[in-house]
């Protein structure tokens, strides 16, 4: 089964450089491996493909050896680890508040004795009944892939520490966007609430010996999120990218504008 490179970086106490796709691109999946980035978290649930896309984007991953974290527009158990077996490195599930939804991802995701994954063993993750000994092939999918939690509301923050201890859990992910809107519309005007909740999931995930991460667009996000124990930061997406390129190159034709 293929080694995860977040799961290797992270065991060594080193970054996981995680890029953000939104789109079938096929290319992008060559260019952030050959840029050194470990992981492209692809995101389903704001953007939309088609199952064969994904697959054939999740086959692309393998071929230029890059961890693929896909963030899914379901919950739905057999859906979860269907992309597993086409390939995945990773699910990251959104807006995870209590610890019993975090036990049931869990048993959705992770072979037993851990939890109560299906086993098919003739996908991508198996190299395609690559061998025929199921047991060790179910231990390595527990090591090799990873469930990562995704800490968005105030509840999720209230109930962080009990989240974290869950066993299999492997990474949580603060997002800032949604946590920061709760908090806003709390009367956080500027920023003091949403700190403390990054202070409070740094130190629970410190207590219990988890790896944790978030956005950091700038160098500067980088340093300060690396700071407080972040290794699993994302900095790139093609979507703001691609946005902020044609708002640049369209200023080149200023001066011939009347």
């Amino acid at each position: 089964m293929r080694k995860s490179k977040t799961l290797e970086r992270l065991q060594d106490g080193k970054i996981s450089r995680v890029a953000c796709l939104g789109h079938y691109i096929p290319s992008f999946v060559a260019h952030a491996a050959r840029s050194g980035y470990d992981c492209i978290w692809l995101d389903l649930e704001h953007r939309a493909l088609e199952v064969r896309e994904v697959q054939a984007l999740l086959n692309l991953f393998h071929l230029h050896d890059i961890d693929c974290m896909v963030r899914p527009p379901t919950r739905e158990k057999a859906q979860l680890y269907r992309y597993l077996e086409d390939g995945a490195s990773g699910l990251m599930i959104p807006h995870v508040n209590t610890a019993e939804e975090a036990r049931q991802l869990v048993s959705a995701v992770k072979f037993p004795p851990i939890g109560d994954r299906g086993l098919d063993g003739a996908g991508m993750d198996s190299n395609f009944l690559e061998s025929s000994d199921v047991m060790a092939f179910a231990e390595a999918a527990n090591q090799e892939t990873f469930l990562t939690i995704q800490i968005e509301t105030p509840q999720a923050v209230d109930n962080c520490e009990e989240i974290i201890a869950v066993e299999g859990v492997d990474l949580i992910f603060v997002g800032p966007g949604d946590l920061g809107l709760r908090y806003r519309q709390a009367g956080d005007h500027d920023g003091q609430m949403l700190e403390a909740a990054f202070e409070k999931v740094a130190s629970a995930c410190a207590k219990y010996g988890k790896a944790w991460g978030c956005p950091a667009g700038t160098p500067e996000a980088i340093r300060q999120r690396y700071g407080q124990g972040a290794r699993f930061l994302a900095n790139f997406g093609e979507y703001v990218h691609i946005m902020n390129g044609l708002n640049e190159s369209i200023q080149h034709f200023a001066e011939y504008e009347s």
